[in-house]
């Protein structure tokens, strides 16, 4: 057999392989899709739960969830519901649909708080909250919603192995809620709303004293209240630049070595220069 023959040959076979192949696995995925429709179609409780926790260890999670859904109703009140309604939530977990998995999870804390899954239920309502939590510039609801669920969840689990995790997410967040009051702080300021910015900044304080911003929110709010002093009307500039000295004080006590001394130092001047021509002003009068 010469060269070109055997190359042919070996085509055939090659293509021959393929479609066998393409065939088999076309039979396979047709009985499987068939089979999938019987247990759908079934009223056998038994045999649902079973391929509903098979097609979940395989990672079928779309096919699980969808079982787990017709068997939700139906194992109400048997010894399988907490399982059932434990991975109902936990398929859609998978899915990564954080908003109806912490829903179902939330549901399971309430209706099934005896079952051996409840710990891990109310750990898993707090981490749905938890990536759900968007970026500092937008509404926090599920961060707040995260923080309580985690807070509760060391409350009532404090022998948990997952307090650090639990303590190291709380942690995150609240920086997140830190940089959010710092953003919505700076931006008054940025627009010369030196009113708003000064109730903002000290918002910032009192909510977050420990903040990694502080400086900066102290020097801003200094800067506010010397600004605003400066653009007020005469009946109101003596006592708003008593508010920037008394704000110097403040920030100097706390950041003697700031970067900003030299601008706080020169608003300072200006202020307390200001009280003494207006004092004396009055004495003379």
């Amino acid at each position: 057999m010469n060269f070109s023959k055997k190359l042919y040959l070996c085509a055939m076979l090659t293509n021959r392989f393929h479609t066998a192949l393409t065939i088999l696995l076309t039979t396979f995925i047709t009985l499987s899709c068939s089979q999938y429709e019987k247990v759908i179609k079934s009223e056998d409780v038994n045999l649902k739960f079973s391929k509903a926790f098979y097609f979940y260890n395989k990672g079928d999670y779309i096919k699980a969830g969808t079982l787990f859904d017709q068997l939700a109703p139906l194992t109400r009140g048997t010894r399988m519901a907490d399982s059932v309604f434990f991975y109902q939530a936990m398929a859609q977990y998978k899915l990564n649909d954080y908003i109806i998995a912490g829903h179902y999870f939330n549901n399971f804390t309430t209706v099934y708080e005896n079952s051996k899954l409840v710990q891990e239920a109310a750990y898993m309502e707090a981490y749905c909250y938890y990536l759900q939590s968007p970026r500092p510039e937008l509404d926090q609801v599920p961060t707040y919603q995260a923080l309580d669920a985690f807070r509760l969840y060391m409350i009532k689990y404090p022998a948990s192995p997952r307090v650090a995790d639990c303590q190291r997410i709380l942690k995150e967040l609240n920086e997140k809620l830190m940089e959010k009051s710092f953003l919505a702080a700076r931006l008054y300021y940025n627009l010369n709303d030196y009113k708003a910015s000064i109730v903002a900044l000290n918002t910032c304080l009192i909510e977050f004293p420990d903040s990694k911003y502080r400086e900066v929110i102290m020097f801003m709010l200094l800067k506010s209240k010397y600004l605003l002093a400066v653009k007020s009307i005469h009946s109101k500039q003596t006592e708003r630049f008593q508010d920037t000295v008394d704000e110097y004080y403040s920030f100097i006590t706390e950041f003697p070595e700031s970067k900003n001394k030299k601008e706080a130092d020169d608003m300072y001047h200006v202020a307390s220069e200001y009280i003494k021509v207006t004092d004396k002003e009055l004495t003379n009068n």
